[in-house]
C-alpha cells in the first residue's frame, strides 16, 4: 500500500473518530459537571487550548473554519471558568477514557498504537501548530488511551495540512465549507449566518486545496513500510475506528 492510498483509508475513518468522541454525550456531561462549561466551549477551549492562554484571534486562525463571532463567544466563555491549558489537558482526558470504553487492551490496539504513532511523530509540525499543540499532549501509559489520543492527533494533523492547502489556494472559510462535501448543511454546523454563496464558482479551487491536503497528509505515512501501512489500514477496519 502507498502513502497515498493509506492517507486516504485512513481520512475515512478519522473523521468520524474526532466527530465520535466530541459530540458524545459522556463528554458534554463531563465538561459541565468537572469544569462548569458547556458542549461548545469545552470544544473551543479543549481543542485549541493546547497552545495556551493565547488571543482567541490566534484560536480563530488555527481552527480556521469558525465564524469569528462564534469563535469569541464560546472562548470566551469557557475561558471566565478555566484556563485554556488544563481545559485542553481535560479533553485529551476524556477523549482518552473514551477509547478505554471502546477498546480493551489486545495485541491489535498495542500494535495499531505502535503505527499510528510513528506515523504522528514522522510529520512535519512545520506551520501547524495546532496539530503539534497536540502531538505535545501527555501520552497515556496504556494502549486504548494512549490509541484514542494518537487518532486525534492524526486527525488534528490532517485538518491543519487541508487548513493551510485552503488558504494556500486562496479560498476563504465559508466558500471552502460551501464548496466541499457537506455544503450549506456543514456551514450551518459550523455556525455561519445565512446566506451561503453558491457552491459551483469555488469547487475548482475546492478541489484543488483537496489535492493538497491529500499530498501533504500521506507524507508522514512515507516512514512505514507498504506491508506496514496495509496493516495500519486492516487494523482501524478491524477495530472499527471511526
Amino acid at each position: 500500500m502507498t502513502p497515498e492510498q493509506a492517507a486516504a483509508a485512513v481520512k475515512d475513518r478519522l473523521g468520524p473518530y474526532g466527530f465520535t468522541w466530541m459530540s458524545s454525550p459522556v463528554v458534554r456531561a463531563r465538561a459541565k459537571q468537572e469544569l462548569g462549561i458547556r458542549s461548545r466551549a469545552m470544544y473551543h477551549l479543549g481543542r485549541a487550548g493546547v497552545l495556551g492562554d493565547v488571543p482567541v484571534e490566534v484560536v480563530t486562525a488555527v481552527e480556521a473554519f469558525y465564524p469569528p463571532a462564534v469563535v469569541q463567544t464560546h472562548w470566551t466563555e469557557g475561558r471566565e471558568k478555566v484556563e485554556p491549558r488544563d481545559a485542553a489537558v481535560a479533553y485529551s482526558g476524556f477523549c482518552s477514557d473514551l477509547a478505554r470504553e471502546r477498546w480493551p487492551d489486545s495485541d491489535d490496539v498495542q500494535r495499531l498504537v505502535v503505527l499510528v504513532e510513528q506515523v504522528v511523530d514522522a510529520a512535519e509540525g512545520a506551520g501547524l501548530p495546532l496539530f503539534v499543540g497536540w502531538r505535545l499532549m501527555p501520552r497515556p501509559a496504556d494502549a486504548p488511551g494512549r490509541l484514542g489520543l494518537l487518532l486525534n492527533v492524526l486527525r488534528e494533523h490532517r485538518g491543519s495540512v487541508h487548513a493551510a492547502a485552503v488558504a494556500a489556494v486562496g479560498l476563504g472559510p465559508l466558500e471552502a465549507i460551501v464548496a466541499g462535501s457537506y455544503g450549506p448543511d456543514n456551514a450551518k454546523f459550523f455556525e455561519w449566518p445565512e446566506p451561503y454563496p453558491e457552491a459551483a464558482p469555488y469547487r475548482p479551487l475546492w478541489e484543488a486545496a483537496e489535492d493538497l491536503t491529500s499530498a501533504a497528509a500521506a507524507v508522514p505515512y512515507r516512514v512505514l513500510s507498504a506491508d506496514d501501512r496495509g496493516e495500519l489500514v486492516a487494523l482501524m477496519e478491524r477495530l472499527a475506528v471511526g
